[in-house]
């Protein structure tokens, strides 16, 4: 088997450590103030549990989609398992490109506050590098693994399948509830009770950021995820 082929979930598991390097260094940094963790605290608990909602819905397609994978004429178990694989990982891509990114948003803003904006660009640039390096490491290491396997490109199209699977609920559920929570926020802030936009005293602010990560960094990730493989 060609080298590149044995080398590249080596280099995807590299990428995957080099997002946790990422990651902890940005729980270094300072979250700012009590008002500005609290806010933050809300809108990573909302992210967390559209999150976990949506992907306990998806299981149920998932699993629904695996039996009928296994049982078709052609495909078979080999071919279910890779799309179960894939579902999988593009659902952790998205999991902790949003995980990361919650906690990026909060210490951006600390850092543009007291810092400046070359901090503050550093901090937000190596929160989206986390996702990045989960699409890249995930995808690398998803299809070299099950390439080496089963060495069949027939039967690893079904990793494909099962990211796809979860990119378009990802990017369509997580789009509507954002725009959908976008709309309500001003409608109900500047239209009716004269609140500025993006003011944390309107309830529906929390659920337009919450909105912003689901559908921008985990609909996106997933997105990329299935782009990538």
């Amino acid at each position: 088997m060609d080298l590149a082929i044995l080398s590249a979930p080596i280099v995807g598991i590299l990428a995957l450590l080099f997002a946790l390097y990422k990651a902890n260094s940005i729980n270094q940094v300072s979250p700012g103030n009590e008002r500005m963790i609290e806010i933050s605290n809300y809108i990573a608990d909302g992210a967390m549990a559209f999150l976990g909602r949506q992907y306990k819905s998806l299981a149920i397609f998932v699993v629904v989609l695996f039996v009928i994978l296994t049982i078709a004429p052609g495909l078979g178990f080999k071919t279910a398992i890779c799309f179960l694989i894939g579902a999988l990982f593009s659902a952790a891509a998205g999991y902790f490109g949003m995980k990361v990114a919650t906690k990026a948003n909060v210490r951006t803003a600390n850092a543009a506050r007291e810092s400046g904006m070359n901090k503050a660009l550093n901090i937000a640039f190596s929160g989206g590098s986390v996702m990045g390096m989960c699409v890249v490491g995930l995808g690398v290491l998803g299809i070299g693994l099950l390439y080496i396997i089963f060495e069949d490109p027939d039967i690893v199209t079904g990793f494909s399948l099962g990211a796809s699977s979860i990119a378009l609920f990802a990017r369509v559920g997580g789009g509507i509830y954002t725009k959908a929570a976008d709309v309500g926020a001003d409608l109900v802030g500047k239209v009716e009770a004269g609140i500025p936009e993006d003011d944390p005293r309107n309830p529906a602010v929390i659920a337009d950021n919450v909105g912003d990560n689901v559908g921008d960094v985990a609909g996106m990730g997933a997105d990329l995820f299935e782009s990538y493989v």
